[in-house]
């Protein structure tokens, strides 16, 4: 029985042995992929291309960026752009505007050309020694298909943002269609030097610049009525006016677009014992809003709260508090401008 049992063993070794060494065998086998794409994709269908690294992530990563650097560095947009693409794709902004028929729940993904629509990892291998290789390919016609669709969205998209009377045009909705505008008009440019590659060129695709240069227009012919109650000498009033006047906007006189400010200011009389002497504290609150005062909309609320200032006699105070509201306004209130209008998404 033991000798039985020993053979039975020694068999059972040598078997196990001859499997990891099978086994050990097909890992090391290096597929014809790795050196030629093509042996595993027809070239007139496909585009594929390999990428390394140190593990699977690595060289997944590597094979897509492989296969993007393919289109060569038209591509690849600026992240504000491409933050704005995204943005107004996952709002549904870019619904609003066009209709996306084709693929609706991949043109919803689409985030900008830090990816390809239709790029996928088809396989993967380790060579065992510290190196994984990962193979990407793009199936042509399904991309010139997904591309096409999206560039045909987006023009519908321009064509409805900039297809507007000229009452309408020069409003802060009308500037804000041609800043939207702009953005579609970027990712085209873009999905067309992929359609190129793909041996599809679009032709008549018209920058991102060019409607900006129309925003501008437009925004230097929009004037913002300013009122400042309680100001002193057209300080704050002013403070407002060069923050307007810095994004290129006209300020003064009877206009759609209005900025109401109301300022209010207190006193308080306090005995101080580090100066020996009676101090007057001067309190100010300030509330702005830009309104659209045909709607009576507020567009922007802006305020400050609790600026203090003291001094031995109150008109200093009250200077002084003014100056610190001065300040605020110019270190705070343009980007805060800025930044509504970028955002800023027109309906319909």
């Amino acid at each position: 029985m033991f000798k039985q049992f020993s053979l039975s063993k020694a068999c059972l070794s040598g078997l196990c042995l001859f499997l990891l060494s099978v086994s050990a065998t097909a890992q090391t086998a290096q597929p014809a992929w790795v050196t030629n794409p093509y042996t595993r994709f027809n070239r007139q269908a496909y585009l594929a291309v390999v990428g390394s690294g140190v593990s699977r992530a690595s060289a997944e990563r590597d094979a897509l960026g492989r296969l993007a650097a393919t289109f060569g560095v038209g591509i690849y947009v600026d992240e504000t752009i491409r933050e704005s693409y995204r943005e107004v794709t996952r709002s549904g902004a870019a619904a609003v505007w066009a209709h996306y028929v084709y693929l609706d729940s991949e043109t919803r993904a689409v985030v900008g050309m830090d990816n390809l629509i239709g790029a996928e990892i088809v396989d993967f291998w380790n060579d065992g020694r510290g190196t994984a290789f990962a193979l990407a390919a793009l199936n042509r016609a399904r991309a010139i298909q997904i591309y096409s669709e999206l560039i045909r969205a987006n023009r519908e998209a321009i064509d409805n943002l900039v297809n507007m009377s000229a009452a309408d045009r020069n409003t802060l909705a009308g500037f804000s269609r041609y800043q939207l505008a702009a953005v579609f008009a970027d990712m085209n440019i873009a999905y067309g030097t992929v359609l190129s590659v793909l041996g599809v060129p679009v032709y008549g695709l018209r920058r991102g610049d060019y409607f900006r240069r129309e925003a501008q227009d437009i925004r230097s012919s929009i004037p913002i009525g300013i009122n400042v109650r309680n100001d002193r000498g057209g300080r704050i009033h002013d403070a407002f006016a060069g923050a307007f006047s810095d994004l290129g906007f006209r300020t003064g006189g009877s206009a759609r677009y209005a900025l109401d400010v109301d300022i209010n200011i207190t006193f308080d009389q306090r005995f101080s014992t580090h100066h020996d002497a009676w101090i007057t504290w001067a309190y100010k609150t300030l509330r702005a809003e830009l309104r659209d005062t045909r709607t009576g909309t507020v567009l922007l609320p802006y305020n400050i709260h609790n600026i203090r200032e003291g001094h031995t006699n109150q008109p200093q105070a009250e200077d002084w508090v003014f100056r610190r509201a001065v300040e605020t306004i110019n270190r705070e209130y343009r980007d805060l401008l800025s930044e509504y209008l970028s955002r800023l998404v027109p309906g319909r």
